[in-house]
């Protein structure tokens, strides 16, 4: 290409932007001129020749002689969320349009999860659309972690992580005592234009690359999710009366006097509801179901309920929780520890012993618990008959034995739940009994062992009950008239696409499953059942899972699939959720003879909420492998059994039996042959052998590495 090429489609990119960026506003070649920094008479000229070729390709008008302007007539501007992907290039992610592919080199300093304003400009060969990035109008986060690179003038912030293509220069000024290698937190100050990386400002260093404490911080940063309080919000729930005044009492039910419990995890110290059970005759029980009344305590316009929203979620990382309440409130005011009064907001239900319901209350109570039972202990009563509490499993370490009276309690809120639980599932709720990976840390929080936690019957009786209450509380509210806006957990149908992807696949592992079935449901807990216990069950219930919808929040109600639900919501989790917060006051306001509140501003807090849990979500699982990659780190060169747990372009995802790792194998470390990746058949064929590696398949791995900053393991063929 000649120089004089080169220079017009520079100039063409430079002033192409520059009239996009600025659509209404009119420039001759001279005003561009001293705009671009042009001096030369060529290069001037170069601009009017450039100013022609924008004319005759109808991306400029020409008002008068000489002076042009953006031509908007059938251009294309959108908003949306941008996120990039690991080759560095982008999608513009929109509602209800086709996203649009944004080049690396056409992102215009955008970063992961920044809303954008883009320009739709074609379409690729494939169809695709394909745009640039204008403006960003919102930030989704301006600090982000990285490694300190010094130089003797200058240095750089080496950022991490797939979704981040550039790296933060960190000026003379700005170096300060920090030393090379730090792991440390970059705030974005600005990107000047035509520079490679943007200017940053290093907050604080986080400590020594790949320690337990600087990894769990560097994931909150990631995700934008903060690690602790400001003082003043600490301050302030401080100072909350830890009283409960005679007259706040005077305005509630008592049920200090009922029989009450907790049943929560050994570690539990936000304890949200709690359960109180009473004889009314041989046939009938009154079952209550009490939940922390947190919005007695945070007032709509206090800053611990703006921090609570802006949270939207307390996040489990694998060694610690970060709250969503100041301590003082989720495990003190707040949490409904026993043998003390405990200000509640109560379902109350009188069920006969088929299950049926035949009366339901709403409101505000005062409890006080008797008894605090770990699931454990719940477990070994249900399973023994007995209504004694074994010291392996007791939380005081001694063994005990519980009163008559709550030995009854439990047994017959378990048969109910049982009920509770036959009858949903029947009714097509799907069930995914999926083990969880736990880690049992030592003194200093690092993994000693591996255990899987399952859904016992002592889970079950209590998410049968919290299930009653959320999904009563929503049908109470839901089916009023006038029609009530309302805080809805919903859950849309499955993916069609995904439900035939997943019926190719198992159809391969001899399992029936009918995609387009009328009630697909069925079919899902039918797979899900026939494959419960095979080595191939977490495989299955994982991309059973990926054709599930996300569950969201939203006004608009249109029922919870999973569940099989036509009115759901969350009530029951306030101390954690912010949602179930919203839903305490929204359902008092009712009560109380409200009938409007602004459906606006409703909807966006629950768009709002339900992206603060997504990005916990992300946390928890980043926290989950972090702790793997830590527990197989003195298991490099080890042999393990395993299963094919996803087959890319880039190599096999194995996960480990034993313990349910997950690394992977690169296509460069498959020997010999030369293998290409199969989409339709989930499949890495061999080109000469045709030997092949199909989604499922058993295999035996050697550890080959396990790096702790990627949070990655590699496995080679053992």
């Amino acid at each position: 290409m000649s120089k004089k090429k080169k220079n017009i489609k520079l100039f063409y990119r430079r002033l192409l932007k520059h009239f996009r960026e600025n659509p209404t506003k009119i420039y001759n070649y001279k005003q561009l001129s001293a705009i671009l920094g042009v001096k030369s008479t060529q290069g001037r000229n170069t601009i009017i020749r450039t100013l022609q070729q924008l004319k005759t390709d109808k991306k400029l008008i020409e008002n008068t002689k000489g002076a042009f302007q953006w031509n908007s007539s059938g251009q294309h501007f959108v908003e949306g969320v941008l996120e990039i992907t690991g080759s560095g290039n982008g999608y513009v992610v929109l509602n209800e349009e086709e996203d649009i592919f944004v080049a690396r080199k056409n992102l215009c300093t955008g970063f992961h999860g920044d809303r954008v304003k883009a320009y739709f400009f074609k379409r690729k060969k494939n169809g695709r659309r394909e745009g640039e990035i204008v403006n960003i109008i919102e930030r989704f986060k301006t600090s982000f972690v990285g490694t300190f690179q010094r130089q003797k003038d200058f240095g750089f912030v080496l950022t991490q992580g797939p979704k981040m293509y550039t790296d933060f220069f960190i000026s003379p000024e700005k170096m300060g005592n920090y030393r090379d290698g730090d792991r440390v937190e970059v705030a974005f100050v600005d990107w000047p234009p035509h520079a490679s990386s943007p200017n940053g400002k290093i907050s604080r260093v986080l400590g020594k690359p790949g320690s337990l404490e600087t990894e769990m911080h560097t994931i909150l940063l990631d995700y934008n999710l903060p690690a602790y309080f400001e003082e003043e919000i600490e301050k302030e729930a401080e100072r909350i009366p830890k009283e409960i005044p005679k007259e706040e009492i005077s305005k509630r039910k008592d049920f200090r006097n009922k029989l009450t419990c907790t049943i929560d995890p050994i570690t539990a110290k936000d304890f949200d509801d709690a359960l109180s059970f009473h004889v009314i005759s041989d046939d009938l029980f009154e079952i209550g179901i009490h939940i922390a009344d947190v919005s007695h305590y945070v007032d709509e316009e206090s800053i611990i309920d703006d921090e609570a929203y802006h949270r939207g979620t307390s996040v489990y990382l694998v060694d610690r929780v970060v709250p969503m309440l100041p301590e003082s409130l989720s495990n003190g005011l707040c949490s409904l520890r026993p043998h003390e009064d405990k200000l509640t907001y109560s379902a109350v239900f009188y069920i006969d012993g088929q299950g049926v319901i035949k009366k339901e209350w709403f409101g505000r109570t005062v409890i006080r618990s008797n008894h605090r039972f770990a699931y454990e202990e719940v477990q070994h009563i249900l399973e023994t008959e007995q209504p004694n509490v074994d010291a392996s499993v007791s939380l005081t370490q001694s063994s005990y034995t519980i009163e008559p009276p709550l030995y009854e309690a439990l047994i017959t809120l378990n048969q109910l739940a049982q009920r509770y639980r036959t009858k949903r599932l029947n009714k097509g709720a799907i069930s995914f009994d999926r083990k969880e990976i736990q880690f049992r840390l030592d003194d200093e929080n690092q993994p000693e062992s591996v255990y899987f936690k399952e859904s016992k019957a002592a889970h079950q009786l209590i998410e049968e009950f919290m299930l009653l209450a959320n999904r009563s509380v929503a049908s109470f509210i839901g089916k009023q008239k006038p029609t009530k806006h309302f805080v809805y957990r919903v859950h849309d149908e499955p993916d069609l696409d995904k439900l035939n992807n997943l019926q190719h696949v198992v159809g391969s592992f001899g399992y029936r499953f009918n995609a387009n079935a009328k009630h697909v449901n069925h079919e899902i807990n039918a797979l899900l059942k026939e494959s419960h216990g095979s080595k191939e069950q977490n495989m299955i219930d994982t991309l059973t899972l990926r054709c599930m919808s996300k569950a969201v929040y939203t006004t608009e109600n249109i029922g919870h699939y999973g569940l099989g639900f036509d009115y759901y919501s969350h009530f029951t989790s306030p101390i954690r959720r912010y949602p179930d917060v919203l839903v305490h006051r929204l359902l008092d306001y009712y009560l109380n003879g409200g009938d409007k509140v602004n459906a606006e501003l409703l909807e966006e807090a629950c768009i709002h909420t339900s992206q603060r849990e997504q990005l916990a979500t992300k946390a928890e699982r980043d926290s989950i492998k972090f702790m793997q990659v830590k527990f197989m780190e003195d298991k490099v060169g080890q042999a393990f059994d395993g299963i094919i747990s996803g087959v890319t372009e880039r190599g096999l995802y194995v996960e480990l039996i034993s313990n349910k790792c997950e690394g992977m194998i690169n296509i460069r470390d498959l020997d010999g042959d030369y293998y290409y990746f199969d989409d339709q058949q989930h499949a890495m064929i061999g080109q000469r052998t045709n030997n092949q590696f199909i989604l499922g398949d058993p295999i035996r791995i050697l550890v080959k590495s396990a790096n702790i900053i990627k949070r990655q393991l590699d496995f080679v063929l053992a």
